[in-house]
């Protein structure tokens, strides 16, 4: 339904809460009232999601003194925070209600999150790349973002196996390891990924945990 690989889906459940196996242990009320009034550095955006939840919980019928995530406010399978629940979550299994600690529920609600976020249906990820120049090796980082494309990477010495679309947008990412720089080329989709969360070590998880 909304162009999203299974095996993206399975791979955000795992890393957010091991399939489903840890899905918080705070009231969700107490966590967001705690960092709304007590967190100065980000004590607006904590009481807007605290004003997210309570309408939240008018919305679906659920009871706000036994709501349960993370101690950050995230709830169900897909750790959504309130504002992404209102804005994400679907109801995937006809029952009338969008319930993310729901196997159904959360599986289509990750689905409609990337595909509202400009996931590109059948498009690729990100492919191993080789680095073979100085000039190369200079365009290796952890941006999210995607400033070049495929063909201006390999003009510099940036190879891939992969047969990647010239003018697709593309990244160099360079990962550290133990024993030096591994070096991908990373697409939009995997930018998509990032906007679950922002780390690029999170989305890279996510994808290789995916394959």
């Amino acid at each position: 339904r909304y162009g999203v690989p299974p095996e993206i889906v399975v791979a955000i459940i795992g890393v957010e809460t091991q399939y489903g196996r840890n899905l918080g242990r705070y009231r969700v009320l107490d966590a967001l009232a705690t960092l709304g009034f007590a967190y100065p550095p980000r004590s607006a955006f904590f009481l807007g999601e605290l004003e997210q939840f309570l309408t939240l919980t008018q919305e679906e019928h659920l009871d706000p003194r036994q709501t349960l995530g993370s101690y950050a406010g995230a709830m169900g399978m897909g750790q959504f925070i309130p504002s992404s629940y209102r804005s994400y979550a679907v109801d995937f299994d006809g029952d009338g209600q969008r319930n993310l600690w729901q196997p159904a529920d959360a599986i289509g609600s990750v689905a409609n999150y990337f595909a509202r976020h400009g996931w590109q249906k059948e498009g690729l990820v990100a492919f191993p790349a080789q680095v073979t120049t100085p000039e190369a090796k200079a365009l290796g980082s952890q941006k999210r973002e995607t400033p070049h494309t495929v063909a201006s990477l390999k003009q510099v010495g940036v190879r891939s196996e992969a047969s990647l679309p010239a003018t697709s947008p593309a990244n160099l990412l360079m990962l550290d390891q133990v024993d030096g720089p591994e070096y991908w080329v990373s697409l939009p989709n995997f930018y998509v990924i990032t906007r679950y969360n922002h780390s690029v070590l999170y989305a890279m998880a996510v994808f290789q945990l995916s394959q």
